[in-house]
């Protein structure tokens, strides 16, 4: 029977119809910030397919859309979720004039790929997944469970005073509230080349200001040297990241790690009275954040510095924890995992299998907040995401709308 709907699907699938859907979402900017400039597009959309689609602002003129397609009433409730926002596209134009590739919103499709800002982050999965149902309507299929789609921004960072995950915040908000059912399985749509993704890391963000007194080159003796301290600082934070190399493994991401990103200091001419220094810190699932930000700033402690040195230390990129991002998993034999799996596998033999996302998304607030078991589940290859090179497979795209329709059927099940 599995086959059997499989084939059918293939044969009804409207080809066209699917990659025009997705070149016309990409035609709609919503670089973080603008994600009003979505949401007409997807209310349209989600109302042709009777999801009865809502909208309300997570923040002043950035709205959140949400929708239900009812099933029968004697099944479980499975959540499509994911960010309509996009990082910016400056230097796109520059990079590409002259081509068909130049406008990041035309989506051309070049050599079986549709190019443009959002094709894989995750305009891509957001696409499949509204398409899926409209293959199962196309199918006359009725399923016993609800699905709900759940589309909302701020995930990206980048743009001044966004990216805190303002979106996710307020949907979790109005699921506990009762305003938005509360899913039973939720696939978050971040790209994963049609994998599975049942863990994911965690992180924070550190900026560190250095400060002590510029002098003349002169005569340094009336200084006290940042840049020095800097040094010893950089010296202890790379010993840390030594110490964390050699610690426990996660079998799906690997071991912690923490990378210093950027320094800034300097003087003309002059003693360094001031330094600035950021880096980023992974955390495995299993890790707490709080005490990763303890072990931290015990190794900046530990330092010796001159006397004069002072150290400030901020974390810029809260998001479902103060410091940062915590870090998430359910079981890699989770059975509603497997079974995605092997829906895919029905309908891109290469992929399916259960894997971790080298990324942080926004499923800590469903498993950590609501107690929803998630994955990350979508077509798109994270590592041309957020670059001028962001495009998507469009078979790779129309295999995940049949393995998203099969999907449904054997989660919420089906009158037939």
């Amino acid at each position: 029977m599995s086959c059997d709907l499989s084939q059918r699907l293939l044969d009804l699938q409207d080809r066209d119809a699917d990659i025009a859907l997705l070149q016309q979402a990409l035609g709609c900017e919503s670089v973080t910030g603008n994600e009003a400039n979505f949401a007409p597009f997807l209310i349209s959309q989600m109302g042709e397919l009777g999801l009865a689609p809502k909208s309300a602002e997570f923040l002043p003129g950035r709205p959140n859309v949400w929708g239900r397609k009812p099933g029968s009433g004697d099944g479980p409730t499975l959540m499509f979720a994911g960010h309509t926002d996009t990082v910016h596209v400056r230097g796109w134009s520059e990079k590409w004039a002259g081509t068909v590739k130049e406008d990041p919103f035309a989506a051309p499709l070049i050599n079986g790929e549709i190019w443009g800002r959002g094709a894989c982050d995750l305009k891509g999965g957001i696409c499949a997944s509204l398409a899926a149902m409209r293959l199962l309507e196309r199918a006359g299929v009725t399923l016993r469970g609800d699905v709900t789609y759940a589309f909302i921004g701020d995930e990206e960072s980048g743009e001044s005073g966004t990216g805190v995950s303002a979106g996710a915040a307020d949907l979790v908000t109005r699921i506990q509230s009762g305003e938005i059912s509360t899913p039973d399985f939720a696939v978050y749509v971040e790209p994963t080349c049609l994998d599975v993704y049942t863990a994911q890391i965690g992180f924070f963000i550190a900026d560190v200001k250095i400060t002590g007194t510029s002098a003349y080159f002169g005569t340094p003796e009336k200084g006290v040297d940042a840049l020095r301290a800097t040094h010893a600082l950089l010296a202890a934070i790379w010993r840390h990241q030594e110490e964390l190399a050699l610690g426990p493994k996660h079998d799906l991401v690997g071991t912690s790690n923490i990378l210093v990103t950027e320094i800034k200091g300097g003087g003309y001419i002059a003693v360094p009275g001031e330094c600035e220094l950021s880096l980023i810190r992974k955390l495995r699932p299993g890790e707490d954040l709080d005490a990763a930000v303890a072990a931290f700033e015990a190794v900046i402690d530990a330092v010796a510095v001159e006397e004069g040195i002072k150290i400030r230390i901020s974390y810029p990129a809260g998001r479902d924890h103060p410091y940062g991002g915590s870090p998430v998993e359910i079981a890699p034999d989770h059975g509603d995992a497997l079974s995605l799996g092997r829906c895919i596998q029905d309908t891109h033999k290469a992929r399916g299998k259960i894997a971790g996302a080298p990324y942080w998304s926004e499923t800590p607030f469903l498993v950590n907040q609501i107690g929803c078991p998630a994955v990350y589940c979508a077509p798109g290859d994270i590592s041309v995401a957020h670059t001028f090179e962001e495009r998507i497979n469009v078979e790779e795209y129309l295999a995940a709308i049949r393995a998203y329709a099969l999907f449904m059927t054997r989660y919420c099940g089906t009158n037939e």
